[in-house]
């Protein structure tokens, strides 16, 4: 490929800088795309006076220009390379100067490839055939040429505009250009000049080229589509089975959060609570006295297909090495959180930890960092995801703010968790007013302000994390049992001296938990993945597993937390297997 650089000079008669030739990028696909999506294919523009052009050229102009109808009217720049590398853009004529001295009305159009990503916009005139007569006398005279030698006129690819003049513009300040009004369409793949002399002036259009570069972009078009199908179909799976990828699924479609039982194992627990320094007191049972320890030894059975996971906790600490590990929610996520950092800390009960703050106050955070392994856990606390704010009002739940959030951005690992405290009302409720947008209510069904606040969530997710490697799970929601006819017990029983799990393998007969519901459907909703730790219904089976009146006097007759060690660790084997991809 011949490469040069063509001079340009403006009408002033200084000279101008000099820039190369585009690279061949105009072949295949590529071309057919960028004319598409720009509206011309994508190469420099010089700024070039073409009336002190070599004289040799004047018979290519005449050819592009006078035997063409369509840019009779337009000032060609075309770069002599081989095949389809040539390519023509065009500038209007001013009008009003051409009578008096058509070089002044020549001007300049700036390199828009730099800094832009699209040509300088159209806009249409009408133009008299006076004009369009004196544009061909130019022509017909020498004063359209091009600088340089003149290139084949059988091997020329060009784009075209329609015949519309360019709006021009400072090429110091570049800009994004749009073509006028919806337009973009109109650059397409012009006439392939080809012939000798005695066919000087004559352009076929070449339909078959144009259909071939429909039909290729209406391909590119399916394959798109069948993809972003494929895509939603795997995501819709994945939360159809309990937030397990699709891919388990069709490995026999294991739910490992529902298909299973409670079986009693030997070897559990799997670690001392006695020696684990993280628990606090108001899920520390065995701390406080309590005598039975049937509890401890219940382990989740999955049935067939499924594969029995297990937890490897120094395999997790490696995989974990440099990063941020992050539980984000209400006590049911600190809940977790706690097991979790025995679980590790049984695994390597040599490593060195450190704990911040040194009080193991919650203010909002609480962060322990494994320093032999570089990996650090932290705790959230937040009981609503959106933001609670203390105004002159009062106290005001915002359903549509999440300015929290920020300081969630840097974890390399979100467990997030909510509902529990949506329901609360009277002394225990930790809000005044409830606000969306500037609507400023004094309360609200609770789960219609659940859902709202669930979106929000979503929402901060997918523009904040979508593009991230950040992993995003959602603990399923934690049940309580306060009501013994949920299990089949009287309706005033509550878990208080419960010391067996439910059996059986059929649904709870409470049913399930209404908010399960939507928050699958936000979550199914969501561009950015989220995998749904879907607990509820094995620890709805878990009536024993409650402090109960053993948290230290904290509560009293808890039927909401779980003992730890206890039910957690399994939440915890659970999501070991989902990081690991064992299901």
């Amino acid at each position: 490929m011949l490469r040069r650089r063509l001079q340009a000079t403006p009408p002033g008669g200084q000279q101008e800088e000099r820039m190369s030739s585009p690279p061949r990028f105009c072949q295949g696909l590529f071309g057919f795309w960028s004319v598409y999506r720009y509206g011309s294919v994508r190469s420099p523009m010089t700024h070039a006076r073409i009336d002190d052009a070599p004289k040799g050229n004047q018979s290519v102009v005449n050819q592009l220009v006078v035997g063409n109808q369509a840019i009779n009217d337009q000032l060609i720049y075309c770069y002599n390379q081989p095949a389809i590398s040539c390519y023509i853009s065009w500038a209007g004529l001013r009008r009003r100067q051409q009578a008096a001295d058509p070089a002044k009305a020549m001007r300049s159009v700036g390199p828009w490839h730099k800094g832009s990503s699209r040509p300088p916009t159209i806009k249409r005139r009408k133009q008299s055939s006076g004009s369009n007569r004196m544009r061909h006398s130019q022509a017909e005279a020498g004063l359209l040429q091009i600088p340089g030698p003149a290139p084949r006129p059988h091997n020329i690819c060009c784009q075209s505009f329609p015949s519309a003049p360019i709006t021009h513009i400072n090429p110091s300040s570049p800009r994004t250009y749009r073509p006028a009004g919806r337009r973009r369409a109109h650059a397409r793949t012009c006439s392939v000049l080809r012939g000798t002399n005695n066919r000087a002036g004559m352009m076929r259009r070449r339909p078959g080229l144009v259909w071939a570069g429909a039909l290729l972009a209406v391909l590119v078009l399916l394959a798109a589509c069948t993809a972003a199908a494929a895509v939603s179909i795997s995501r819709r799976q994945q939360h159809r089975h309990g937030g397990a990828p699709a891919a388990s699924a069709a490995r026999g479609g294991c739910d490992a959060f529902a298909a299973g039982r409670w079986v009693v194992d030997e070897s559990y627990p799997l670690y001392d609570s006695a020696r684990c320094p993280f628990i606090r007191d108001e899920f520390a049972c065995a701390r406080f006295g309590r005598p039975d320890t049937a509890y401890l030894k219940y382990r989740w059975q999955l049935d067939p297909p499924c594969a029995q996971p297990r937890f490897d906790g120094l395999a997790l600490l490696r995989m974990w090495r440099g990063k941020t590990v992050m539980f984000v929610g209400d006590s049911l996520a600190l809940n977790q959180y706690e097991s979790l950092l025995c679980m590790l800390h049984a695994a390597a009960p040599g490593a060195r930890t450190t704990v911040s703050p040194a009080s193991g106050k919650i203010d909002p955070s609480y962060t322990v960092r494994f320093e032999d392994y570089n990996v650090t856990l932290v705790y959230y606390l937040t009981h609503y995801l959106v933001d609670l704010v203390a105004e002159r009002s009062g106290r005001v739940l915002k359903l549509d703010t999440i300015e929290q959030a920020s300081n969630w951005l840097a974890a390399d690992v979100l467990v997030f968790d909510s509902w529990h405290w949506w329901p609360r009302a009277g002394p225990t409720q930790p809000w005044d007013f409830i606000q969306e947008g500037n609507t400023v209510v004094r309360d609200m069904d609770r789960t219609r302000a659940f859902t709202k606040a669930l979106h929000t969530w979503a929402n901060w997710v997918d523009a904040n994390l979508l593009h991230t490697d950040t992993k995003v799970f959602f603990q399923g929601i934690s049940p309580s049992h306060y009501r013994g006819e949920d299990w089949g017990a009287s309706a005033k029983k509550t878990c208080m001296g419960e010391t067996q799990p439910l059996n059986g393998t059929g649904p709870y007969p409470g049913g399930p938990i209404p908010q399960q519901a939507i928050l699958r459907s936000v979550l199914a909703g969501m561009a950015k993945p989220v995998y749904l730790l879907d607990f509820t219904y094995l620890s709805q089976l878990r009536k024993d597993a409650h402090p109960t009146k053993y948290d230290g006097g904290i509560f009293g007759g808890d039927c909401t937390h779980w003992c730890v060690a206890g039910l957690p660790d399994t939440w915890n084997v659970l999501f070991y297997g989902a990081l690991t991809g064992q299901f």
